[in-house]
């Protein structure tokens, strides 16, 4: 049996949860998410508590067991404080802007990028060179900021490209030169 399974998720108040047959909804300050949880795991709302338990106790039964709590958890994190992520953008020339529903990044292409911005999710960008992704969806705010990411990874030589704000990129020393 899972250990993060089997403790109870509890529910701050601003936070409301319901449950219909097989969907959990969470509403809260920051928004509503819904999920729908697999027939495998039986869920249980009361007296602000969510209990999450096997129906079954096969192998994959045990496996949603966790990952069912885990989710409903990040459901109530994220609608009551919300989630971010923050990326750097560095090099010369390197920037990025908000314009209406698109992150327009300059990344040293010879054209822009223009990523349409998922809903539900807010960007914000200061100084051309910090985007901040937050929203009360963990995975499309994380989904966004890898894909923003990969646009252009942080090169080892010089550092120029798109990375998050506590990764560290291991420097690398460049050619020495020929005699």
């Amino acid at each position: 049996m899972s250990r993060i399974g089997k403790k109870p998720v509890v529910i701050p108040s601003g936070v409301s949860v319901t449950k219909n047959k097989s969907e959990i909804t969470v509403k809260g300050p920051q928004g509503t998410l819904t999920m729908t949880h697999r027939p495998e795991v039986e869920v249980a709302v009361e007296d602000g508590v969510v209990h999450v338990s096997v129906v079954s106790t096969d192998r994959n039964a045990r496996a949603y067991f966790g990952m069912t709590r885990a989710l409903i958890n990040n459901m109530i994190i994220g609608t009551s404080k919300g989630f971010s992520k923050q990326l750097d953008v560095s090099g010369v020339g390197y920037r990025a802007d908000v314009k209406g529903n698109e992150l327009v990044l300059n990344l040293g292409f010879t054209h822009t990028i223009n990523y349409p911005i998922p809903a539900g999710v807010k960007v914000e960008v200061d100084k051309n060179n910090r985007i901040t992704i937050s929203g009360c969806d963990k995975q499309k705010v994380g989904q966004m900021a890898a894909e923003v990411r990969a646009y252009k990874h942080a090169d080892p030589y010089k550092l120029k490209g798109v990375k998050y704000v506590d990764e560290v990129v291991k420097r690398k020393v460049g050619k020495a030169g020929t005699k």
